[in-house]
């Protein structure tokens, strides 16, 4: 990946966190709703959105796919500082890097935010959000978290 393609990645995957959050759904119904097509418009918009908020473009992509409030809440209960989204985006671009093959990128994209692990990061009240990329990776790749 070239650090242009890097820079991309890392915002569209903040982007999806910030959306997520916004309306309370798990990563994966995010990228369900955008679909390869919408990833891969995302990632060639990246450096034009880049100057926009956050906020506008969550608004953007809500409205033009559809998506809904749901009720994957992990934010509101949460008695400590939760990572921003933009942390979570750099742990999902880092994940993404190393796992995919050279030209698969959007695919694994969403094999990650479809996993497990997703929900795992998701979970604020834990401290997996905290572990090694490597770790991460490592259950991920084997489908569950790793003693």
């Amino acid at each position: 990946m070239t650090e242009k393609e890097r820079n991309d990645m890392f915002y569209v995957c903040s982007l999806i966190e910030f959306t997520a959050r916004q309306t309370k759904n798990r990563r994966r119904v995010i990228v369900d709703a955008m679909g390869e097509e919408g990833i891969e418009k995302q990632l060639y918009d990246a450096e034009v959105n880049h100057c926009l908020s956050f906020e506008q473009v969550s608004d953007e992509i809500i409205e033009q796919y559809h998506i809904g409030q749901g009720e994957f809440d992990t934010i509101t209960n949460c008695k400590y500082t939760i990572p921003g989204f933009m942390d979570i985006g750099k742990l999902y671009s880092i994940m993404i890097e190393d796992c995919a093959e050279e030209g698969k990128e959007i695919p694994e994209l969403m094999n990650i935010f479809r996993s497990f692990i997703s929900d795992k990061i998701s979970d604020f009240r834990s401290d997996v959000y905290y572990q090694n990329p490597s770790y991460l990776e490592c259950s991920y790749r084997a489908g569950y978290l790793l003693d």
